[in-house]
């Protein structure tokens, strides 16, 4: 996806050159002058959120998007109007935009990502592409103008929001593109263009002498190879040695325990996950964040052949647990049991893993929150901070021994899905904490939030975790500076 030059200017919003500007309305206030002032005089441009208004000034177009009330103004809602007025400017045909920069720390960012996410479209099978141009739609620049040199959050998000959708693109291409090969090869890329990243693909044979039987199982009813993927960033820094782990389940029939037909087209989705992750690191690199990362991904699909897991089957764990499979489609918790240990075996020190992986947590908390467990107080603070940071927002639901009980299996150690269907989130989560070795750990599942959002900025499949995750290694490497 070509990317939009971003920059920032001091001086007068409206001595810009782009053909586009953008200024915003506040509830019970005017715009300083000009058309802005008369579109809100009139009554046409209003302050509520995300209402619009056109006019032209000085050979230019000015569009007026409403912010709310100025005291319940937030970085969210500025990625909200951005996104809403960089859709209209699309449609209208605009090459360049100018925001005038309404104030408030880290607006400028907040601006520059609703922007970037607002403009994303996927048209790479498209025989004729969008009007106006590519993924972009025809706008090439974007321009933060305010009183403030705000650069340096410009740049930081612009970094952030085009790794966002980089994400986007893993999780739209089509499964028969994008295998774990695929997924390897794009990893590969980015450990390429940077010093501090290294990388490390393992086939079906490494996985199953590193003695990964949960992961391989799942692995065994795929003729496409299966990967282990795992970049290793090291920035400097003296703070603890974080692990990132994501889901890559590149396509999820269930397996022997397979879906209904209905919206299985949705599973190549599956692999969300690995592509926050994936791209979180690009992003990391390029910002060259201070901190130490190990990113695991485990990546295969989940198909049913004659060589596929069966329920009732039991496999051994790379930490030496069994587990009873007893629901095929309760892969991804068997794949990231093998991931966990290996980022433990690696010397993660703090992990936090992104995985699709139940309806559960839809039903529960459906596409606004994704739902958080941890076994640390202290770390899920610091995880949730960065999610309510990038309006990638987590609710946090209970760890308890009751519902460790029911991951026990009647056979083996564990078991991936018990036959009472209770707190299945929860569930999954206890079934992960056996793999952490007591580490702190906190465990994302995305499955509510990874596609359909419901902001204008994340239509479609969301890149939900990239931000976050660039955000959580950011205040990791700001806590051991001091």
């Amino acid at each position: 996806m070509p990317d939009i030059n971003v920059t920032a200017r001091t001086g007068a919003p409206e001595e810009t050159s782009a053909d586009t500007r953008v200024v915003g309305l506040f509830e019970g206030e005017s715009p300083p002058g000009g058309v802005a002032a008369q579109l809100a005089e009139s009554g046409e441009a209003r302050g509520g959120l995300r209402k619009l208004a056109v006019g032209h000034e000085d050979g230019r177009r000015v569009i007026v998007v409403g912010l709310g009330k100025r005291d319940e103004f937030d970085h969210e809602k500025a990625r909200v109007a951005a996104a809403v007025a960089a859709q209209r400017a699309r449609e209208l045909g605009a090459k360049s935009v100018s925001w005038a920069e309404p104030g408030g720390d880290g607006v400028a960012g907040a601006l520059v990502e609703g922007t970037l996410m607002g403009l994303y479209r996927y048209d790479m099978y498209k025989s004729e592409k969008a009007e106006g141009g590519e993924a972009e739609g025809g706008i090439a620049s974007l321009e933060v103008a305010g009183e403030r040199d705000v650069s340096g959050i410009v740049d930081q998000a612009r970094v952030r929001s085009l790794a966002t959708n980089r994400a986007r693109d893993l999780q739209n291409t089509p499964s028969n593109v994008a295998t774990p090969e695929f997924l390897a090869a794009r990893a590969s890329e980015i450990a390429d263009g940077f010093d501090s990243l290294s990388v490390e693909v393992l086939g079906r044979d490494e996985i199953v002498e590193r003695g990964m039987g949960a992961f391989a199982a799942v692995a065994s009813g795929s003729d496409r190879e299966p990967r282990l993927i795992t970049l290793r960033y090291d920035g400097g820094g003296g703070g603890a040695h974080l692990g990132y782990v994501g889901k890559g389940v590149t396509f999820d029939t269930g397996g022997i325990s397979i879906k209904p037909a209905a919206k299985m087209h949705e599973m190549k989705y599956d692999m969300s996950g690995s592509a926050a992750v994936i791209e979180s690191m690009s992003a990391i690199a390029e910002l060259g964040i201070p901190v130490r990362i190990t990113a695991v991904v485990p990546s295969t699909e989940n198909m049913p052949s004659g060589h596929s897991m069966k329920p009732g089957d039991i496999v051994t764990a790379m930490n030496g647990k069994t587990i009873e499979i007893n629901n095929t489609d309760a892969e991804g918790r068997l794949i990231l049991a093998d991931a966990l240990a290996y980022a433990v075996e690696n010397g993660a020190e703090r992990i936090v893993d992104l995985a699709t992986l139940t309806g559960a947590i839809v039903v529960a908390l459906g596409s606004t929150y994704a739902g958080l467990f941890s076994n640390d107080d202290d770390w899920y603070s610091d995880v949730e901070a960065a999610c309510a940071a990038t309006g990638e927002i987590g609710w946090r639901l209970p760890l308890h021994p009751e519902y460790l009980d029911l991951t026990k299996g009647q056979f083996a150690d564990l078991t991936n899905a018990a036959e009472v269907r209770k707190a299945s989130s929860i569930y999954a989560a206890e079934f992960l904490r056996q793999f952490v070795d007591g580490r702190p750990w906190v465990h994302v599942d995305i499955a509510g939030t990874a596609w359909g959002g419901t902001r204008p900025y994340n239509s479609g499949p969301t890149g939900w975790g990239v931000r976050m995750l660039v955000e959580l290694a950011q205040r990791a490497a700001d806590k051991a500076r001091g």
